[in-house]
């Protein structure tokens, strides 16, 4: 049995006051939540967030993460840095990481090692743009995306690994592959995993759906038998919508 995960990414959005102000109203409305809850917040409000969910069933991650330990590389953060300071999880390879800040297989796979050498627990996404779902890539590029991301991941570390199938077309369009779209491909991504690490580990493995997932289609989406979670965006910034989510 897989226990479903909901994670929020709230991409470039909250200061530190309205970070601990959303978590106050978020807290109690998920205290019963039969599912792991997630927060993936900016860098600037892991400390607050980390403080503000202490003895709450709520986890933080942060929504990325340097390829390196530490060294010239302006603008980065290093998972010991973000694990020193309370961070469990972390988004790496978001469609709008690897389409707007030239992320690709290769920075994935390093950032995702990284990640898990410090004990991190990384949120992988995948995904194809509308173009390669309307020309029939959508396989071809989610296979590709999944043995580059993963090269050299053993079957061990991938027990604390996350998946997000991110369809790029729905992603802050207010378009949702339909449920059954959505579990064709996360089943296609579990039977590449299978070939890969093989059946029993890729049973074992969750993968989330990322394409706006919100109140209204959630209940339908995590109906789907390899449908594992939400990596959820605009719905994580208000906290009733979020718990909605959550209480799918």
């Amino acid at each position: 049995m897989r226990k479903p995960i909901i994670a929020g990414n709230w991409k470039m959005n909250k200061t530190n006051a309205e970070a601990e102000k959303l978590i106050g109203e978020l807290k109690p409305l998920v205290a019963d939540a039969k599912c792991e809850v997630v927060i993936c917040v900016p860098y600037t409000c892991i400390a607050t967030a980390v403080k503000a969910t202490a003895g709450s069933n709520i986890a933080v991650g942060a929504e990325n993460v340097a390829w390196a330990d530490a060294g010239a590389f302006t603008g980065e953060i290093s998972a010991e840095m973000l694990k020193e300071i309370g961070t469990e999880y972390v988004i790496i390879g978001h469609s709008e990481r690897r389409q707007m800040f030239g992320e690709t297989d290769e920075t994935v796979n390093k950032r995702t090692v990284q990640a898990l050498k410090n004990g991190l627990k990384p949120i992988v996404c995948v995904g194809e743009t509308l173009a390669e779902r309307e020309s029939g890539k959508t396989e071809t590029v989610v296979k590709t995306q999944v043995k580059g991301g993963f090269d050299g991941i053993s079957a061990a570390d991938l027990k604390n690994v996350v998946v997000a199938y991110e369809p790029v077309w729905a992603i802050g369009t207010g378009k949702t592959a339909t449920s059954e779209q959505a579990e064709e491909t996360i089943k296609y991504i579990r039977s590449v995993f299978a070939d890969l690490y093989g059946k029993s580990v890729a049973d074992e493995l969750r993968i989330q759906y990322g394409g706006s997932m919100n109140p209204k289609n959630a209940s339908e989406l995590m109906a789907q038998p390899d449908i594992d979670g939400g990596l959820i965006g605009g719905a994580s910034l208000k906290a009733e919508d979020f718990a909605k989510v959550v209480k799918y």
